[in-house]
């Protein structure tokens, strides 16, 4: 069936930061390359935190995660991959020559010589919902999972659930806009990043700990009025008025039928070599989705993988390449991008 499908060097799941980043360096290694991704449009993770500020990525000063999207769309398309949005991949099939057929929930199509995996926890995320009875009913009005425009909190009284990165972060960015943010935790002790933590102790924010949210209140049955909270030691509670709520308690991830594919994907990630290499030959896996001995899970970490992975991918398909590209200032492909741009060399 694969006579009517076009052939690809580089099917690349994911279109996330890894994802996206890959398909670029898939072009400077002149591959023809296919992006696919289970969203309707590319970002991955960063989708979830648009507004929030990325200050870890190399060379570039404190940017959304909106911002940097749309750096890495432009950049993706550099060399015009095939992207394929809304498509969620589960059948994987190796044909008697090596390439591969993916086919997606829909029953489309995809044939590749080789595969790079850039799935992060998984193609299916959900926000872990709060477990109080009929919490969904404000969830179309003031009650909030993600948060995906600051603007929507400016002057309001916002109180948020959770311990994690997501809960301390979204306070820190709130602090300033926000008229109070009031932070709610089970634990006195907070999973977020050390100096996040230190930055949103030093603020206004208000931290409320051992206490966990028991219950809503609403005047109107459509939003939230009040937030009654409970001490995780003593039992005591009070009630404090707002008007929204955040909830972060994190999300939960689903591989899918993936998980038959034979990868050998363990609860969270898989392992991968060195060389970004999985347990099936011609099949290479990048950024959270992979653990080897020193991963960084940062986005920079993210980027090292791809060009790791491309790099095999690369080799696999051609055995006798160059182990990796050159550097832009001697790579042929950006010198014509020069030109088209009108920058010319000197040493031309």
């Amino acid at each position: 069936m694969t006579e009517n499908l076009e052939l690809y060097d580089v099917t690349i799941l994911g279109g996330g930061p890894a994802g996206m980043y890959t398909a670029f360096y898939s072009g400077i290694r002149e591959l023809k390359t296919k992006v696919i991704d289970a969203q309707y449009q590319l970002g991955g993770t960063l989708l979830y935190y648009l507004d929030k500020m990325v200050w870890d990525v190399g060379g570039i000063p404190p940017i959304t995660g909106k911002q940097l999207t749309e750096h890495l769309i432009q950049q993706v398309n550099t060399f015009e991959p095939t992207i394929v949005l809304g498509q969620e991949i589960d059948d994987l099939e190796r044909r008697d020559d090596g390439t591969f057929v993916l086919t997606s929930t829909a029953g489309d199509r995809h044939w590749t010589r080789t595969i790079i995996m850039a799935i992060g926890f998984g193609g299916l995320r959900k926000s872990v919902k709060i477990e109080i009875d009929g919490a969904e009913r404000y969830e179309n009005t003031n009650l909030y999972y993600s948060v995906h425009n600051l603007e929507d909190f400016r002057g309001k009284r916002v109180l948020i659930s959770g311990g994690g990165d997501s809960a301390v972060d979204w306070a820190n960015e709130l602090e300033p806009i926000a008229a109070s943010v009031t932070l709610v935790h089970r634990r006195d002790q907070f999973k977020g990043l050390e100096r996040s933590v230190s930055n949103m102790k030093a603020s206004s924010v208000s931290i409320r700990t051992p206490y966990r949210v028991e219950g809503f209140h609403s005047e109107d049955g459509v939003s939230i009025q009040q937030v009654n909270i409970c001490h995780a030691e003593s039992g005591e509670s009070e009630q404090l008025h707002v008007d929204a709520v955040i909830v972060c308690h994190g999300v939960t991830y689903e591989y899918g039928r993936i998980r038959e594919w034979g990868l050998g994907i363990g609860k969270w990630n898989l392992d991968v070599t060195d060389k970004m290499e999985t347990a099936i030959p011609g099949i290479f896996a990048v950024g959270d989705f992979v653990h080897y001995g020193s991963k960084v899970m940062l986005i920079a970490g993210a980027f090292n993988d791809a060009v790791l992975a491309l790099n095999s991918a690369k080799l696999y398909i051609e055995p006798n390449a160059e182990k990796m590209a050159r550097i832009s200032s001697e790579n042929t492909r950006f010198n014509e991008l020069n030109r088209q741009l009108g920058v010319v060399d000197d040493d031309e």
